[in-house]
């Protein structure tokens, strides 16, 4: 299978307050909005992006409706110290402070008005420990 486009989709029963939350504090934009699905794209990189769909509508399996659960959306980005003070200025939940792990993140988590994890993160070297967990090509810098 060649993938054209991958992104996730949060099941809500409340997707203009779920689009609302992810466009004010994430920065991203509506590329296509109705009151049971909205596409959101990263207004910083096209590439980037989320959709929200209503939980119980139509096009969900009946064995899929509900809320989205046991999620986390991990955002990598170029400062995550710049995005945490952004944040906590912002009010956002600060359900993990930043801090540095050695596996080679420095991170926080947060989440959505849904509960979903938002886990914001920048790469660092890793640990030596970790360090020979890595694929040569995929160590953090």
């Amino acid at each position: 299978m060649k993938c054209t486009q991958f992104y996730p989709v949060i099941l809500t029963g409340d997707v203009a307050e779920t689009a609302r939350f992810y466009r004010d504090r994430f920065r991203f934009r509506a590329a296509f909005e109705s009151d049971w699905y909205v596409h959101l794209q990263s207004a910083e990189d096209e590439g980037v992006n989320l959709a929200i769909l209503k939980g119980d509508h139509e096009t969900v399996p009946e064995s899929g409706r509900g809320r989205t659960a046991g999620l986390i959306l991990n955002f990598e980005v170029e400062d995550v110290d710049a995005e945490y003070a952004r944040a906590e200025a912002s009010g956002l939940p600060v359900l993990l402070p930043l801090r540095d792990e050695p596996f080679g993140q420095r991170h926080f988590i947060t989440q959505d008005p849904n509960g979903v994890l938002i886990d914001v993160i920048t790469p660092i070297p890793p640990s030596a420990e970790f360090l020979a967990q890595y694929a040569p090509d995929a160590v953090p810098s």
